[in-house]
């Protein structure tokens, strides 16, 4: 047995808001071989926006990733459609439980050209295509209960003071900001239009830090902790904002990237067998932009900052500001179109 003292340790990056995940680090073996540990806390009076729960329906419910790995039809559904479920070895504890994950090498999504991202939708559509066994620990309610939660200054997004802050006046494109209050205006139209339209089993935290190319082409997904009821297309909805809005593709591209994924998973769907009407998965990743309502007066709020990290990492402020800034016009055009779409 290698003693502890043998094993190197790195700490990766994750959320240290989520109240589920205490740690997530590489661990390293004297022999050269790496695995992946996350441990998970059981709830104890967790509160916050982030906070955990013992509910399993509810978006942030603490055991979920382990009843992810340990269900062997979900592994081989992912397989069967391209994707990757690492393989994991689960240890329970009184107040805590421990993930040994494989640790998968490959491209990382932060470094996806426009093929590989292709590539991601068109899995994902074969995957989703197929319907999937009901399980009592899936969410429900994810986009509604996670959008809605999350703790910003709401009254800076009409505020003169804060649209007249520098960074703010210089980066972000004109029309923004009355493109933002009727997305705000209609949040509750639009979260019942996701709602409202058909339903699939997804992973509900997919983009490119979750995901990862094995040479063989295959693509692993990682983090499966909100996974669960989802429209169809939703996770589309999210790939591509996230992307930008953390700087891992340039949102002079959004379009671009917008059109290359949702076309090829809609080509998955349709490899899979899928038959349904086309529209209403275009519809679900436009109006899943609504998840995003509280990011623009997050920002607002975060403008006067000595300095701004993108995904952990301090990056230029003005840089980051107007790419992000043409990000948000882009997805608030989209909840526009889909708002109007909706009533026909």
């Amino acid at each position: 047995m290698t003693a502890d003292a043998d094993v190197r340790t790195t700490t990766l990056r994750h959320n240290p808001l989520n109240a589920v995940t205490a740690t997530v680090e590489r661990l390293t073996y004297p022999d050269g071989s790496t695995v992946i540990r996350k441990q998970l806390r059981k709830p104890v009076q967790s509160t916050g926006p982030w906070a955990a729960s013992t509910d399993p329906r509810h978006w942030n419910y603490w055991r979920r990733e382990l009843e992810v790995y340990a269900d062997d039809e979900l592994r081989k559904q992912v397989a069967d459609a391209g994707l990757v479920l690492p393989a994991a070895q689960i240890a329970e504890h009184d107040d805590h439980a421990v993930l040994m994950l494989e640790d998968i090498g490959g491209t990382p999504g932060t470094e996806f050209s426009l093929a590989e991202h292709a590539a991601l939708a068109r899995a994902c559509g074969r995957w989703q295509a197929r319907p999937a066994a009901r399980r009592p620990w899936t969410s429900t309610g994810f986009l509604r209960d996670y959008s809605t939660s999350r703790d910003v200054p709401w009254h800076l997004a009409d505020n003169d003071a804060a649209w007249q802050q520098p960074l703010i006046a210089e980066t972000w494109p004109p029309g923004l900001r009355s493109a933002w209050l009727h997305l705000l205006a209609h949040r509750d139209d639009l979260l019942d239009l996701v709602a409202s339209l058909p339903r699939a089993r997804c992973h509900l935290d997919l983009w490119v830090c979750n995901v990862i190319q094995r040479p063989t082409g295959e693509i692993a997904l990682l983090d499966w902790a909100f996974t669960g009821d989802g429209a169809l297309g939703e996770d589309i909805g999210n790939h591509i904002p996230d992307a930008v809005f953390d700087l891992f593709w340039p949102a002079e591209r959004m379009r671009e990237l917008a059109e290359t994924c949702i076309g090829n998973y809609l080509d998955g769907l349709h490899e899979a067998g899928w038959r349904g009407d086309p529209d209403q998965v275009r519809l679900a990743v436009m109006a899943s932009g609504v998840k995003y309502a509280w990011f623009l007066p997050g920002l607002l709020g975060r403008a006067s900052a000595a300095s701004h990290n993108a995904y952990h990492q301090q990056t230029d402020s003005r840089h980051l500001y107007h790419q992000r800034g043409q990000a948000l016009a882009f997805v608030a055009a989209w909840c526009a179109e889909a708002l109007t779409r909706g009533r026909r």
